[in-house]
């Protein structure tokens, strides 16, 4: 019987295949070449959005710093009759949409359970919702309304049409916030001997708060400038209307139409209200992520 004996000096590395390349190295250029590529992904994401915000600035930022743009009469009664139309029918949308998305939330991720029928119905009209366009919505509420209820036009009938666009928005955002906070958490609550609804409404809500508040706060952002609502719901008007429950009310979607249409003489008053609608959605956004660092649950 014969044995084989390995020559104890020979170096494994120099017997390795000259194209040989060590699987560290490759690991790591791999890794760099990822690093570099999702890099490169972000700054051309990028490109588009600063492009966005400079053209908005340099092109209306003129007419905010005129006062007279705010407050004039000729054409449309200055641009401070518009955001009052445009908060009034937001805030009316956002007041529906947000406590009824959060219990639809709530109820898919915490009560219901898969064999569930009305979960699943739920979830399917909450999917066929969050792909319906803004006319389809607007063109249902005007049947019902106008054509149906024979109901006058209003800034409320304009809010009707924004839940019906904000709720899915606000019910996904909701669902998977709800969907990451930790078991742990509710197991924890449970054994202590505190109810459902309690350990919901103290532990599992204030944990999701930032995440939910940002989804509601892009549903706003998204409701906040359609303009095909407004522009069958609603009529334009040059008098400050301060009911949303009766009669025409301007806002910033339907100005800028209305501007458009005036030809290009009237652009700067059209990028005027782009900028102010785009500064309001910023300052509603960062007030309640403010709002929700406050009251989100504090660390050690």
């Amino acid at each position: 019987m014969s044995v084989t004996v390995e020559n104890p000096g020979t170096d494994p590395v120099k017997t390795r295949p000259s194209g040989f390349v060590p699987l560290s190295a490759r690991r790591r250029v791999t890794s760099n070449g990822a690093g570099i590529l999702v890099t490169l992904a972000v700054l051309i994401a990028l490109v588009p959005l600063f492009w966005l915000v400079i053209t908005l600035v340099a092109n209306g930022i003129e007419p905010i710093l005129d006062p007279d743009w705010w407050f004039r009469a000729e054409r449309f009664n200055g641009a401070a009759n518009a955001i009052i139309g445009t908060l009034m029918q937001t805030a009316l949308a956002a007041a529906i949409s947000v406590p009824l998305g959060i219990f639809v939330a709530i109820y898919l991720v915490e009560y219901a359970t898969k064999k569930s029928v009305l979960a699943r119905v739920t979830t399917f009209m909450v999917d066929i919702l969050s792909g319906v366009p803004s006319i389809v919505a607007a063109l249902f509420v005007y049947a019902v309304w106008r054509t149906t209820l024979g109901l006058p036009r209003s800034g409320f009938v304009v809010a009707i049409a924004l839940v019906l666009l904000m709720v899915p928005l606000v019910v996904r955002a909701t669902e998977e916030m709800l969907k990451i906070v930790p078991q742990d958490l509710r197991e924890a609550s449970y054994a202590l001997g505190i109810p459902k609804w309690k350990t919901i409404l103290r532990v599992v809500l204030p944990t999701a708060l930032s995440g939910i508040i940002t989804g509601v706060m892009l549903a706003i952002a998204r409701v906040m400038g359609e303009s095909a609502p407004v522009l069958i719901l609603v009529g334009a008007t040059r008098a400050t209307n301060w009911n949303p429950f009766d009669g025409n009310q301007q806002s910033l979607p339907l100005m800028m139409v209305q501007q458009y249409n005036n030809g290009p003489s009237a652009f700067d008053d059209v990028w005027g209200a782009a900028l102010t609608l785009v500064i309001i959605v910023a300052i509603i956004y960062f007030g309640a992520k403010v709002v929700s660092k406050v009251f989100a649950p504090k660390t050690s």
